[in-house]
């Protein structure tokens, strides 16, 4: 039981950090498309990690 919360802990993260990183890659042209500000991303990954 500890494993597995930890297993998803661990994985949540990994979500977060992929997201952001792709995010970060997009021009402030194609975030303003998605309707994302820049400042708004870390919140985007968090979001959508489930953090």
């Amino acid at each position: 039981m500890f494993v597995s919360h930890i297993l998803a802990k661990v994985r949540a993260y990994l979500t977060y950090r992929a997201t952001v990183n792709e995010l970060s890659k997009l021009s402030d042209h194609e975030l303003d498309d998605l309707g994302i500000k820049r400042f708004q991303i870390e919140s985007v990954a968090r979001s959508d990690a489930r953090i």
